[in-house]
């Protein structure tokens, strides 16, 4: 294959599901542009809070968000304040944007156990320490030593692009352990993208983890 694809998707139907679980004919393009506009201004607002992923389900009455977290107890609050919180916030955005509004929204959050084992955490913790303005490199090092301790891993990846250093050229610097075989549909290749925002400009993330075959 001479494209480029993207892991995650190149794996749907083998060893992934879908992301946004529902069917509709009728609604079908306006409930996709919502969960879009929802995932991408909830990933937003979460920043900091190492998101993993954002699963939708729906149902005639229900709009169901699972969200998987590392930090669960930031996103949970005292008393489930948080959630509450969270769900309202939820209800308005769907207003603002003119989506159908469910009766229900239900709200679950799920915790993510070993979070340098996923890529979308570790790439935003990559962007976390540039944007402290740590040296790349000893980030690139410190972040993949932490990602192959685990016995899971088998191989990884990290990549950075933009005026790294802040220098006046832009470039990519990449640094690779193990094996990531990226042809391979069984290889339960975890890949992820994040942006570190800089004074002088963003610098691009990308972060491939290797965690062994499934379908044996």
């Amino acid at each position: 294959m001479s494209k480029t694809v993207h892991p995650y998707a190149f794996r749907i139907g083998v060893i992934r599901g879908w992301k946004s679980r529902w069917f509709n004919v009728k609604k079908y393009r306006h409930f996709l542009k919502t969960d879009v506009l929802i995932r991408e201004w909830l990933e937003k607002k979460l920043r900091g809070m190492y998101i993993e992923s954002i699963d939708m389900e729906r149902s005639p009455n229900i709009f169901h968000l699972i969200i998987k977290t590392s930090r669960p107890g930031l996103l949970i609050g005292r008393k489930g304040e948080g959630s509450e919180k969270l769900k309202s916030e939820i209800k308005k955005k769907l207003e603002k944007i003119k989506a159908e509004i469910p009766r229900e929204i239900k709200l679950t959050v799920e915790e993510v156990r070993s979070p340098e084992m996923r890529a979308k955490i570790v790439s935003q913790m990559v962007a976390e320490n540039l944007e402290k303005r740590m040296p790349f490199r000893r980030i690139m090092k410190q972040m993949m030593e932490k990602v192959m301790a685990n016995k899971e891993v088998e191989g990884a990846k990290i990549a950075l692009s933009g005026r790294l250093g802040g220098t006046e050229m832009s470039r990519r610097e990449w640094l690779k352990k193990g094996r990531i075989p990226l042809q391979t549909l069984r290889a339960n290749v975890d890949f992820a993208r994040e942006r570190a925002h800089l004074p002088y400009g963003d610098i691009g993330i990308k972060v491939w983890i290797y965690r062994g075959e499934l379908l044996k």
